[in-house]
């Protein structure tokens, strides 16, 4: 009943509810919703109804809702199962427990290519759950392997385009989204699709490209204007996808400013910047690059923002980060060749 306790009231017991609209609410309403135009559409939980926000689809959908309980690896499978039959599974299931099920991605999904939808809740920087909650390793081990489309969204009208979005798409699909609040204060509108593995240019800059993935964009966002203040004018990129890249817009934005920084949070061992390093490699671009992310080391106990603050996460540490890649506050003039 206290797991993962926040506030609460003392005499009742009750929790504090945020009147702000979190990933996992718009990732339900947005099932539904998806559900609710294509009858393939089914949802699969592991034991977590509640935490992953599927018990107003279960309610909706009884028929087309599966507990299998606390068998990711089941899960998985499972989910194979019924995107063989023709239907269009999706996965609701905690980054960090998503782990125990990697034989059964890589045997079961990956290896046959099939079109199931991983919607990876408490991707990031969890919180007071502690090192074992954290889900801090699932683009390092879902990227490399092959068929696996990975994205993550920056808010939740993006998280609401990019489950619409891969009902469209082929293959294996993995959605990570972090826990808490989104940037959004209502639920957003629209929800259009997104083509696959395509980037979008949020601000354009001479100096230094931020290329950023999920939560980290609007701390790059609000770093960037932080940044003119000390005279250093970057381009913004919302990355969207880790797995395709958008290589046209990362090479092009690259190439102009001859610096970039990744910023993901993510252990950057086999990470987002790792993805895009290989990129540069591979069309042979060279280009200053600072990785910003999660060290290989286990995250301890401790609230999001401080965390955050902790392992310069935050609009703080990514302004210091970047002045001191620059060079203290001075702009260049240098240009990848």
């Amino acid at each position: 009943m206290f797991h993962g306790i926040g506030p609460f009231d003392a005499a009742t017991g009750e929790p504090q509810r945020s009147s702000k609209l979190t990933y996992t609410q718009v990732f339900s309403s947005s099932l539904i919703e998806v559900a609710e135009e294509n009858e393939k559409v089914v949802a699969i939980t592991a034991a977590m109804p509640e935490g992953t926000g599927l018990v107003k689809f279960a309610a909706r959908y009884p028929d087309r809702f599966f507990d299998v309980g606390i068998a990711e690896q089941h899960a998985v499978t499972f989910a194979a199962g019924l995107a063989r039959s023709g239907y269009i599974p999706v996965a609701a299931i905690y980054s960090t427990f998503l782990q125990r099920a990697y034989d059964q991605l890589f045997h079961d999904v990956c290896l046959d290519g099939l079109h199931v939808i991983l919607a990876i809740d408490r991707a990031g920087i969890v919180g007071a759950d502690g090192p074992t909650h954290h889900g801090l390793f699932d683009i390092s081990y879902l990227r490399h392997l092959p068929n696996m489309v990975v994205a993550a969204p920056k808010d939740g009208a993006e998280l609401r385009s990019l489950l619409r979005s891969a009902v469209g798409y082929e293959g294996p699909v993995a959605i990570r989204y972090p826990r808490g609040a989104c940037p959004d204060s209502a639920m957003p509108e629209g929800g259009g699709s997104i083509p696959l593995g395509r980037a979008e240019v949020l601000k354009y800059g001479t100096d230094v490209t931020l290329l950023a993935i999920g939560n980290m964009v609007h701390p790059a966002l609000e770093a960037s204007e932080r940044l003119m203040n000390h005279g250093i004018d970057a381009c913004v990129v919302n990355a969207r996808f880790v797995k395709p890249l958008d290589g046209t817009t990362i090479l092009d934005l690259a190439g102009r400013t001859g610096r970039l920084v990744t910023l993901e949070e993510n252990a950057l061992q086999g990470g987002f910047g790792s993805a895009v390093l290989e990129l540069l490699e591979e069309h042979n671009l060279r280009c200053e690059v600072k990785r910003i992310g999660v060290p290989d080391r286990f995250i301890g106990h401790g609230t999001q923002a401080e965390l955050r603050s902790e392992l310069g996460l935050d609009c703080d540490g990514v302004v210091e980060s970047v002045r001191l890649f620059l060079g203290e506050g001075g702009k260049h003039t240098s240009a990848a060749s």
